[in-house]
């Protein structure tokens, strides 16, 4: 039975760890991190501050989770990746599946960004830089000139651009999604090419 992306969202409301996760996530959007407390979650939630204990002890707790679940599939890809032969079709596999990833977790992102001082102080953003070095060093050839070893990164961060920049533009969100994975697969394509002798 295959999985459609409305499944896992299924999924995602039926788990309560999720659910705590997702609730505790949009109270700290709303109303910033430092501000929300356990309780204030519990109580979104319907749910007794002891049955939250039970999963989580403290706001730290939830959002480390909320990392490492959502970027777990960041971390699959760069496994992936490494077994892969460095062709330009691995490459736009990789862009294409990085920007579904995002996609999942960009309420997280927009956490991170917003709470800059708080991914700070939980490392979070340590974890996350060394994924994107991870996935820098699949996309670059290491022996490419520098301009096209930049076209790779600056592929990664037209994604992250995309996920920031393009959200409150007007446009539907999936089409807006495509222009920018376009503009990222372009930016490896030429890369690989030039590094490959074919421009």
């Amino acid at each position: 039975m295959g999985v459609t992306m409305d499944g896992t969202k299924q999924q995602r409301r039926g788990n309560t760890r999720q659910r705590i996760q997702d609730v505790a996530l949009e109270l700290f959007a709303e109303q910033g991190y430092e501000k929300t407390s356990l309780r204030e979650i519990a109580e979104r939630l319907d749910v007794t501050k002891a049955a939250l204990y039970y999963h989580f002890k403290t706001k730290e707790e939830i959002i480390v989770s909320l990392f490492e679940d959502l970027t777990k599939p960041i971390e699959d890809l760069i496994e992936w990746g490494r077994l892969q032969p460095h062709t330009l079709e691995t490459k736009q596999e990789i862009v294409r599946r990085y920007s579904e990833a995002l996609s999942g977790a960009e309420p997280l992102f927009r956490f991170m960004q917003e709470n800059q001082a708080t991914v700070r102080e939980l490392r979070i953003g340590d974890i996350f830089k060394d994924r994107m070095r991870g996935l820098r060093n699949i996309l670059i050839d290491p022996d490419a000139h520098l301009v096209d070893q930049v076209r790779s990164v600056s592929a990664m961060f037209t994604l992250h651009a995309g996920m920031f920049l393009m959200h409150d533009l007007e446009g539907d969100p999936g089409k807006k999604r495509e222009a920018v994975l376009e503009v990222a697969l372009d930016l490896v394509t030429q890369a690989h090419e030039h590094a490959h002798g074919k421009g």
